[in-house]
């Protein structure tokens, strides 16, 4: 049975940010996810996590200029020193949160920026990155994006994704396998989790076109869940989904899925 995360950014916006950490715990999960944690001491997003018996699994570092429509800096040229400081920030909050996986958006190529210049300070950043959480006690995930929702955005395909984490080093990076995302791009999601299974960190989930959860749309979730067992697969899967209606009354998919 996979183990399933809550995302907090996209489930229980009927109650404040901080309120979604009991509001999760009260839905039976045990353990979350989010975007940022970076509009909230770390303290006070410990202590949340603490009073619900909640482990953070994962969050994002800093996106640069995500009001503005910034998704990451990694590939940004000229933002070197602006991505470093984002990891020594993010990785103050993992250790404060318990938290032991950090996600490393790679970013929107910019207008006139050349691929093979976004690519290869892409992978100078995120190996320093990696090198630094590591010694923290954490990896960094990578993960491919869709041109549908994310117009631009570098990292596309999972096998583009898990090669970067071969030529880093899986001890030190790993993939981050959105299903939703996989669906959207290229499809075949479950024989593409099971030849990049040894890359895999962690997984995310939601159903395509809507980006609802499981149930709402065209993939097979008997079928996915499933596979996802028999593949032995023991990290989290976290809920990245937007609920098509109150998120409490759409958790009814745990019960259809017998997850």
């Amino acid at each position: 049975m996979p183990r399933l995360a809550a995302n907090l950014s996209m489930m229980f916006n009927e109650v404040p940010f901080l309120d979604r950490f009991d509001a999760a715990a009260k839905a039976r999960f045990k353990a979350v996810e989010f975007l940022f944690p970076y509009d909230h001491p770390a303290a006070e997003i410990r202590r949340r996590l603490d009073d619900g018996g909640l482990q953070q699994v994962l969050f994002n570092m800093p996106p640069g200029d995500w009001a503005g429509g910034e998704r990451g800096i990694a590939c940004l040229p000229g933002r070197t020193q602006e991505f470093r400081d984002g990891v020594k920030t993010a990785l103050d909050y993992a250790g404060a949160l318990g938290c032991s996986m950090v996600h490393c958006m790679a970013g929107i190529v910019p207008a006139g920026v050349a691929h093979g210049t976004a690519a290869a300070l892409y992978v100078a950043n995120v190996a320093w990155a990696a090198e630094q959480a590591a010694a923290h006690g954490v990896k960094v995930v990578i993960e491919p994006i869709n041109h549908r929702d994310m117009p631009g955005f570098f990292l596309n395909t999972m096998a583009q994704g898990a090669d970067i984490v071969a030529a880093i080093g899986f001890d030190r990076l790993g993939l981050q396998f959105d299903i939703y995302h996989c669906q959207v791009t290229e499809g075949d999601i479950t024989k593409r989790m099971a030849a990049l299974l040894p890359s895999i960190a962690h997984m995310q989930l939601a159903d395509v076109p809507g980006r609802h959860e499981p149930g709402t749309g065209e993939i097979g979730w008997e079928y996915v869940l499933g596979c996802i067992d028999s593949l032995g697969y023991a990290g989290w899967v976290g809920c990245e989904y937007r609920p098509a209606g109150e998120t409490i009354a759409g958790l009814a998919w745990r019960e259809r899925y017998n997850v």
